[in-house]
This record gives C-alpha cells, sequence and structure tokens, in this order.
C-alpha cells in the first residue's frame, strides 16, 4: 500500500515541500526499511526513532519491507525534523491512521523513542514556505507551536506526542490549534544595552554615531586603549530604530534557521547586536558548514555587528566583508549549489592607531617605529576602508569630564532624531523597492535623492578633485548617501554646504590628517 504524506526541507532560509512517500509490502518475507532521496545520517536514523516511537505509543509496528521515498529525489535532506511525516505515512501505510486524513496537511518533528514530539530547528522559514505552497494546516512539536503562529493565514496544531496525533485524525480526542499570538515590539533598549547618558564626553564621536544610525552607515572608531571605543559602539543598539514587524519577521527567520530562538519569546522584538571575538573562524562569521547556517554577519541582519580589534581579525575573513556591506547579502558556493543569506547590517568596528595604542596621543609616548605603524594600520585594504562611510578619531577622556556632574544627553532623545530622521527616508524611499535608509539609496537613484545646492556642488567639486584626499567613485556616492542622511537629521529637503563639509569630516580616515 502506498501512503504520501508532505514534509519540508530547510535550504539556507527557505524550504522546499517533499512529499513522503512510503510503499508498504506485507508478502514479503526478509524484513527490511529503506529511506531513499538523498537522506542525510540523521534521516536514515530515523528508521530507528520511528520504529520505536510507532511502537511504545501502543501501535504496530510490523516486521515486513517498508520503502520510503523523499521526493524530490535529487534534494538533499538534512535533519530529524522527517521523524514526524515518516512515522505518519508509515501509520497510513499500514492502515493504522486513514489515508485520506493527513492529505494536505504538513508535519513537522523529532520524534523520541517514547513518541514525543522534540523541538527542531527553522520551524517558522518550514512554515512560511508551506503557505506559500497552499498548505492549510501545520503539525508541529507544541513547544515550537508559537513560533510556527508568526506565520499568518495557516492552522497551526501543537503536538504532545505520535499517539496524541493518531487520536486527533481518528476523532477521539482532537488537538485544538493554536490561535494566533499578539507578538509585541520591545519598544525600549535592553536593560544590557549602554545609554549614551553614561558615557562621558566624547561629544564629537555621538554625533557621528547618531548620523551612523540614522542613515545605515558603516564606521570605523580609531582611538588608545580606553578611550571607550567598545562602550560607544555597546550603547548603538539604544539609539537605532524600532524594528517593523517585517524587519523583526526576517531576523526571526533567520535566528530560526540558526536555532537560537527561545522558546519562550519566540519573536526577536529588538535589533540584533553581535560582538564576535576576533578568533572566530571564517565559516562562524560569513556562514557554511557541511550544512550551511547563516554566520555573524547574517546574525547582525538588520542590526549592529561589531568588530572590536578589528586588525587582529585575520586578513581573509575580513575580505569577505565586501560583498555584504555592498551588495547587503551573503553566498555561500558549494559544489552541490549556491546558498544566499541576508545581511543589511550595520558595521561598527573599532582598532587601535598602532600595536602599542598610543601614536598620536597627546601625554603618551608611542613605542612604535613607523614601519610598525604602517604595518599595523595597513591591515585593513583600501577596498574595505572604501565600503565604511565613516572614519572617526576617539581620543582619551580628560579627567574632568569624567569626574563632571553634568550628564550626558540620553539615548531616548537621540532616538527621537534618529526615527524622525528615518521617518523623511521611507517618505522618499517608498517607491524603491529593498530600501531601508539613506545607505540602501541605488546608485540610479542618488542623483535624484541627493540634491545639491550650488555651495554644496562647489565644496564636492573640490573635495573630489584634491589630490591629498584620493577620494574614489565609490565614495563620491557614498558621501552624496552620508549627506543626505546629515540633512535629514537638520529637516532639510537639499543638501547645502553645512552638510557636505561634515560628511567630508567623517569620511577622511584618521590616517589621511595624521
Amino acid at each position: 500500500m502506498l501512503a504520501i504524506v508532505h514534509a519540508c526541507a530547510l535550504i539556507g532560509i527557505e524550504g522546499i515541500i517533499v512529499n513522503v512517500e512510503t510503499d508498504f509490502n506485507p508478502r514479503a518475507q526478509i524484513p527490511s526499511f529503506s529511506i531513499v532521496g538523498l537522506p542525510g545520517s540523521a534521516v536514515r536514523e530515523s528508521r530507528e526513532r520511528v520504529r520505536a516511537a510507532i511502537k511504545n505509543s501502543g501501535l504496530h509496528f510490523p516486521n515486513k519491507v517498508f520503502v520510503v521515498n523523499l521526493s524530490p529525489a535529487d534534494l538533499p535532506k538534512q535533519g530529524p525534523a522527517y521523524d514526524l511525516p515518516i512515522a505518519v505515512s508509515v501509520l497510513c501505510a499500514t492502515d493504522q491512521l486513514p489515508v485520506d486524513a493527513p492529505q494536505g496537511a504538513l508535519f513537522i518533528g523529532e520524534l523520541s523513542l517514547n513518541g514525543e514530539l522534540r523541538h527542531v530547528k527553522g520551524v517558522m522559514p518550514l512554515v512560511r514556505s508551506a503557505r506559500e505552497a497552499g498548505i492549510q494546516e501545520i503539525f508541529v512539536p507544541a513547544v515550537d507551536a508559537a513560533e510556527a503562529t508568526l506565520v499568518r493565514g495557516v492552522t497551526v496544531y501543537p503536538v504532545q506526542s505520535l499517539g496524541e496525533l493518531v487520536e486527533h485524525f481518528y476523532g477521539t480526542k482532537r488537538i485544538a490549534p493554536l490561535p494566533p499570538q499578539e507578538h509585541q515590539l520591545n519598544q525600549t533598549a535592553s536593560p544590557n544595552v549602554v545609554d549614551f547618558a553614561d558615557v562621558r564626553g566624547q561629544s564629537g564621536v555621538k554625533r557621528a554615531l547618531e548620523i551612523a544610525a540614522a542613515g545605515g552607515h558603516n564606521a570605523l572608531l580609531t582611538g588608545p586603549p580606553g578611550a571607550g571605543k567598545s562602550l560607544l559602539a555597546r550603547a548603538m543598539p539604544g539609539i537605532l530604530p524600532q524594528l517593523t514587524l517585517e524587519e523583526a519577521l526576517e531576523v526571526t527567520r533567520i535566528y530560526s534557521v540558526a536555532d537560537l530562538l527561545r522558546s519562550d519569546q519566540p519573536l526577536i522584538s529588538s535589533r540584533p547586536f553581535r560582538a564576535p571575538h576576533h578568533t572566530i573562524s571564517q565559516a562562524g562569521l560569513v556562514g557554511g558548514g557541511s550544512v550551511p547556517r547563516p554566520g555573524e554577519i547574517s546574525l547582525a541582519h538588520r542590526g549592529v555587528l561589531f568588530l572590536d580589534e578589528i586588525v587582529e581579525f585575520p586578513g581573509r575573513n575580513l575580505e569577505v566583508l565586501r560583498q555584504p556591506l555592498e551588495d547587503h547579502i551573503v553566498t555561500i558556493s558549494r559544489a552541490k549549489g549556491s546558498l544566499t543569506f541576508p545581511a543589511n547590517l550595520l558595521l561598527i568596528a573599532a582598532r587601535n592607531p598602532c600595536p602599542c595604542g598610543y601614536f598620536g596621543e597627546r601625554g603618551h609616548h608611542c613605542s612604535c617605529s613607523p614601519y610598525a605603524i604602517e604595518r599595523y594600520q595597513s591591515r585593513l585594504s583600501g577596498p574595505l576602508l572604501d565600503r565604511i562611510d565613516i572614519h572617526l578619531g576617539v581620543q582619551q577622556v580628560e579627567y574632568r569630564e569624567l569626574r563632571g556632574d553634568r550628564r550626558a544627553e540620553s539615548s531616548a532623545a537621540i532616538r527621537e532624531r534618529v526615527e524622525a530622521a528615518r521617518a523623511r527616508q521611507r517618505e522618499r524611499l517608498h517607491d524603491v523597492p529593498g530600501t531601508y535608509c539613506n545607505a540602501d539609496i541605488p546608485v540610479g537613484q542618488i542623483e535624484e535623492m541627493c540634491q545639491l545646492t550650488e555651495a554644496a556642488e562647489n565644496l564636492l567639486n573640490q573635495a573630489m578633485r584634491n589630490p591629498h584626499m584620493n577620494l574614489s567613485a565609490r565614495t563620491y556616492h557614498r558621501l552624496l548617501r552620508l549627506s543626505r542622511t546629515i540633512a535629514d537629521l537638520a529637516g532639510k529637503d537639499r543638501i547645502d554646504q553645512e552638510e557636505i563639509s561634515e560628511a567630508i569630516s567623517l569620511r577622511v580616515p584618521e590616517t589621511e590628517e595624521r
């Protein structure tokens, strides 16, 4: 007898519907249980889990011949999420479930040996793909049901065990569908986020980071040890705009695939802040592995990626940042194909000016040779630096500022201005797909959206012609986007000389000024 049940394969952050076809031959003399269709090791092992789960649920597992085909057969199948659909198809093929009952439903879940359902990763993108394929009923482990309800337009059934599922289909004890949950977006920053009011001094750096947050511009902080670079970077989430529901679902989808969601809080409601150590591998930073999964770059999507002591990261790891910073995606290529993960992030990097950390710092002696300083600073390549809009020099805070009673401006106040600037950008970019802020403005739209006054045009022309600044065509476009953000913070429709001047002062690297 043949039974067909729907499952779903997770490929990157997308799902592909898989038909689990089980053929049962009761007349065969030599028992066997075969799974075909490019199953991974976890899928092959599901034979034993399914066999034990069916028996321990009080059901019958005939010692005959079973052939389970996972179609399409040329698509690799990984992970334990196929346990439940295989078990359901086996039960249908052996007349222990009505054959027509599971038709049109999707089954997701790992089985324990006693028949209970366990958590699996990637439930949200799997359910989303099922909805797009026209599947309306979803059966998932009860622990993952809240995550599944993030996808609207489907009916989610939280299943505790295989036996409970059988009772549901026979109508003896129906499983109540889980109603869609009203998930609230976090309107306040996490208590672990540093408030700008607690950062003494550094008013110029705070202004630059406000511009970075308002327009989504990358920033590089260069300064001596203890000047506050890390503290300032960790305060960034507090001034970023609140996630929209669309953005929150994007981020949640990535974290679901990476298996980083909390069961009691399935929706990521605040912007991510990722700060990997410089010893991280390339696969950990960019993504990859035998079964490719998102790296830190993708986990920082719609949030902040902070690279402290960026020059200590291996050069090979840093160079792979070029494509994500330019295209906002990460492409991982393997012999069997390519996967794409989103990576629209705000990069904040920090470094010392030299190996000892005190080159150019007043009141400190730098013990590094000119060759050591040049070699240290050259660890960041020109193409990578060219993709960073804001280059900041961070100086040590004087004692009188550290001990002063005057409290600095709070992150909440700065965030209000950032939100207002983003609102202007949303109105301007409403008809441009795939854009959220000024840093996303396509090259073809820059001239239209970044209109200059005559004085601003003359100043930009002088800067581009200045051989000492060595500004590239990419820098020209980034200067216009940066100026547009400064003008948005000032509430201006056109970019004036003041905005161009401030953008140039932020764009010229500290090393060039010296």
